[in-house]
């Protein structure tokens, strides 16, 4: 958490209270997790984008080079528009009441860079296509994941084959698709429904909102929880029925991971290691 539905949720409800707007300063008290933001400063919001879990606020000046401010919201980030006890960092703009970035568990991360000069950040620069993009084809998805000795979910997770997938979606998605998380050697036609789960799972919980979990820690900027968390089918519902087949839902760990599927419907086939 926060996942690609989450921040993208995020980057759609602020993005228009920030583009076209001045950056008079980011203030903050830690520097070694918010890098080089005094580059900021003076810098005008052209655009939002997001890449992957990343979002990427593109800053302009008369005269100068673009900048991006790259933010990483960690496991408990989100942007408020009204501090809270847990506000790490405060963007003052020159003509609006500030943004507010908060983050519980202090592992949300921001620095402005160059365009592209992602080196330091080695997951970003990494990254697969989009699932929701044209960049994100059934061809490429099946080359990336069918007959490898890798274990799927992890994988997923490496953001390697897809951007933005975590835990939650992960899960949810090989749900879809019926392969056990641990599964390796994917078949072509397990590859196949894998990419149309991702794709299906992730444009309905942007459209939901994203999920918000029992801890509360996602919200969306103006305080409302996301709603996806209603339809998960095996995500954190360890022991409860199956919404397929009625067989509990188990949760083990992977590759340090909470992971959540039916051992009926996801079936793992061991004859192919």
């Amino acid at each position: 958490m926060p996942e690609l539905p989450e921040v993208e949720t995020t980057r759609l409800k602020i993005e228009p209270y920030l583009k076209g707007r001045r950056l008079a300063h980011l203030e903050h008290g830690a520097s070694l997790r918010y890098q080089d933001t005094h580059l900021a400063a003076g810098r005008t919001v052209a655009r939002l984008s997001r890449r992957g879990k990343y979002l990427l606020l593109e800053l302009e000046d008369p005269g100068e080079d673009p900048l991006h401010l790259v933010v990483h919201l960690g496991m408990t980030g989100g942007f408020r528009f009204q501090a809270t006890p847990h506000t790490r960092v405060t963007l003052h703009l020159e003509d609006a009441e500030p943004l507010y970035f908060q983050d519980s568990r202090r592992f949300g991360k921001m620095v402005v860079v160059k365009p592209g000069q992602y080196a330091g950040m080695p997951t970003l620069a990494g990254m697969g296509p989009e699932p929701l993009s044209d960049d994100f084809t059934e061809a490429g998805f099946v080359r990336a994941l069918a007959g490898g000795n890798k274990m799927v979910k992890p994988w997923l997770l490496s953001q390697a084959p897809v951007a933005g997938v975590g835990n939650i979606y992960a899960d949810e998605s090989l749900w879809a698709a019926r392969i056990h998380p641990a599964q390796t050697r994917l078949k072509k036609a397990e590859v196949k429904r894998l990419y149309t789960a991702i794709r299906e799972t992730m444009q309905a919980a942007v459209l939901a909102g994203g999920s918000t979990l029992s801890d509360g820690s996602y919200q969306q900027p103006d305080g409302l929880d996301g709603l996806f968390q209603a339809r998960h089918n095996v995500y954190d519902r360890a022991g409860k029925p199956c919404n397929r087949c009625g067989t509990p839902i188990q949760k083990t760990v992977l590759a340090q991971r909470g992971t959540h599927f039916c051992p009926h419907c996801q079936i793992l086939d061991t004859g192919r290691a």
